[in-house]
């Protein structure tokens, strides 16, 4: 077996580093939203952390995605309110997103997900509002409902491992498939009948 390239306190640091970025990323991100205030919903990895951190530290997962929910209308407003707080705006492969440096690259960039609109074709239904918001204090994120619903919605293996961090520290149980569609209140019971699938 060979050995790795960075190690010891290097590969530590490299790593803490990884974490921090993010979190920065995010915090800086909607700061300036807060700011201006325009109305939006930390999504993604970051909302089910945030969610998941209430219940266990211990249970929370890192990620990589900065994923914020805003309304398409505001979009104009967003790109001139980031881009005066130093972000660079870029559209890739249809994702607004906007990066640290002008040559950043989308891995770490900051994600604006569409309410309203569909992010796959093949999805059950569309983004919600932001509207359905919890306040955190220094950010705001999706009620839990609703945070759960879009999970449902995308499906990916990255979205079932959030929704079974969700079910393995108590915020969603054998009573919530109900509360949706067929289709999505099918998956999640899947989920909480089989974790291991």
């Amino acid at each position: 077996m060979g050995s790795l390239e960075v190690s010891g306190d290097a590969l530590w640091t490299r790593m803490e580093r990884a974490v921090e970025k993010v979190d920065q990323r995010l915090r800086r991100a909607v700061a300036l939203l807060e700011e201006a205030e325009i109305p939006y919903a930390v999504v993604g990895g970051n909302a089910v952390k945030i969610w998941v951190a209430q219940v266990d530290e211990s249970a929370v997962r890192n990620t990589q995605d900065v994923d914020i929910l805003i309304r398409p209308d505001d979009l104009p407003r967003i790109i001139e309110t980031m881009e005066v707080g130093g972000f660079f705006y870029r559209k890739t492969a249809n994702v607004d997103m906007f990066v640290e440096t002008v040559n950043g690259s989308a891995r770490d960039a900051v994600h604006m997900v569409l309410s309203g609109q569909m992010v796959r074709n093949d999805d059950f239904e569309a983004n919600p509002d932001v509207e359905s918001c919890a306040d955190g204090g220094e950010f705001r994120t999706l009620r839990l409902e609703s945070l759960v619903r879009m999970k449902l919605n995308s499906y990916r293996l990255k979205d079932r491992v959030h929704l079974l961090d969700m079910i393995e520290v108590g915020l969603v149980d054998e009573k919530w498939p109900s509360r949706f569609p067929e289709v999505l209140g099918t998956r999640l019971q899947s989920l909480i009948d089989d974790p291991n699938q």
